[in-house]
């Protein structure tokens, strides 16, 4: 057998030392195995992630798939508002949207409700629109089908989880 299921104990099957399917369990000890061996792997398949030919001429990185991903998901927004998603200094963020701006990916205009803030947006250029949602939708179709089977209440648990382990890796325990 071969895949992430392999390094499960039991290949992954059913049962004690399972994947978890049909009430099966992972030791903490079997679970932190299988991540280590497995979040390398995710790491470079992330690392890897075509950018598209229509955004070839543009400098983008997967590092920029965050920024992107907040914009066609949650719409224009303040840079401030980015900053903070992005967990990132409001200084950075302008940076990356001031070049991204300037290769004619984002848009930005004044906020009509306060000029002193900035609205960001992906551009109008509706082939470039659809370059970045064709490579976002690549991961977000995998977690459509990694999530599908799982119940409101697991899928929180797993977004907790990979957010402590986030965490835990900044803070370098």
């Amino acid at each position: 057998m071969t895949g992430p299921s392999a390094d499960l104990p039991n290949g992954g099957e059913d049962g004690d030392g399972g994947d978890g399917g049909g009430g099966g369990g992972l030791s903490a000890d079997d679970a932190v195995r299988a991540m280590l061996l497995l979040m390398p792997r995710v790491a470079a398949r992330v690392k890897r992630t075509a950018v598209p030919e229509a955004l070839a001429g543009f400098q983008l990185a997967p590092r920029h798939l965050s920024l992107l991903a907040y914009l066609v998901f949650d719409g224009p927004m303040p840079v401030g508002a980015l900053a903070e998603r992005l967990e990132v200094a409001h200084t950075t963020a302008s940076l990356m949207v001031g070049d991204l701006t300037r290769q004619g990916v984002l848009d930005r205009r004044p906020d009509p409700a306060d000029r002193r803030r900035t609205i960001v947006s992906l551009t109008a250029d509706p082939t470039t629109r659809t370059a970045i949602e064709r490579w976002l939708a690549n991961g977000s179709a995998s977690w459509q089908s990694a999530f599908a089977p799982l119940t409101p209440a697991e899928r929180a648990l797993f977004v907790r989880t990979m957010t402590a382990y986030e965490q835990g890796t900044a803070d370098g325990s």
